[in-house]
């Protein structure tokens, strides 16, 4: 569910919890593809993860956790950034376009670079490691802390809102076979499988996510959806924002808090 870098953020904070293994963090990134590689936009980058830059033969994915293992990598957020919304990037510069643009990252404030996927080909996913441009007074960024309840609350009450504007606008009719088509919308998803220790809670937060982003794909497509109007259409559009941000938000905040119960569980044993 989610995204690749969702499954990278949670699978690799169990990797560093001592909750799983290599090999359990590859089987999970299989379920958005059957190969992986890692390479390094730049030299320095290269340098420090020991895995090619990018333009050289990519290294395994198993590279790449060692190097985090190594460096005491215990913070990799997720972050789901939109035109208007790049919080958690940075002060722009590479990683931040390449998050952009790839709609999701993954990002180790602690360590000061970010990972990024890009899908290539059918079955074949690259990361790339780069390094975070620090803000001059604020320094290295860090996604903003949402407490998990109070994303849950938020995609509650966006449910409700745009709902009703939808029913409002006249835009949010029933057609034949739409919740077959919801149906068949979630079970084509990737659904990769979540360490022993994940919890609860996330888990439910992230399935609830999922859902609704699933209607959202299902409004949009849904053209002119009612709508009888160019400005009906954009007061739909406006309509379904909100939503859209509590989805991301939502997602962050379960994977986030999966992170960190993951995380603590490794400093206490």
């Amino acid at each position: 569910m989610c995204c690749p870098s969702a499954t990278l953020a949670v699978w690799s904070s169990a990797w560093l919890s001592g909750a799983a293994a290599p090999d359990d963090v590859l089987d999970a990134l299989g379920a958005w593809g059957e190969a992986h590689e890692v390479v390094a936009h730049d030299e320095a980058t290269a340098d420090v993860f020991e895995v090619p830059v990018n333009g050289e033969v990519p290294a395994a994915p198993a590279q790449l956790l060692s190097a985090l293992r190594r460096l005491g990598a215990t913070d990799g957020l997720l972050v789901l950034p939109v035109a208007g919304d790049v919080r958690g990037l940075g002060a722009g510069g590479p990683f931040a376009s390449a998050a952009l643009r790839a709609g999701e990252a993954l990002v180790f404030p602690g360590l000061g670079f970010g990972v990024v996927p890009r899908h290539l080909a059918e079955g074949l996913w690259r990361w790339t490691v780069f390094p975070l441009a620090s803000h001059p007074i604020s320094g290295t960024p860090a996604p903003e802390y949402v407490p998990l309840g109070e994303a849950e609350h938020g995609l509650t009450e966006a449910v409700r809102e745009s709902a009703g504007t939808l029913q409002a606008l006249d835009v949010a009719r029933d057609r034949p076979g739409v919740r077959a088509e919801l149906s068949a919308r979630l079970r084509s998803r990737p659904r990769p499988h979540w360490p022993t220790g994940m919890p609860g809670r996330a888990l439910r937060v992230l399935q609830r996510a999922e859902e609704v982003g699933a209607i959202l794909e299902l409004a949009r497509a849904d053209e002119p959806g009612g709508a009888v109007s160019a400005s009906a259409a954009a007061r739909r559009s406006e309509a379904l924002r909100p939503l859209d941000d509590a989805v991301r938000r939502a997602r962050c905040a379960a994977v986030n808090e999966a992170v960190r119960l993951l995380a603590r569980t490794s400093e206490n044993s």
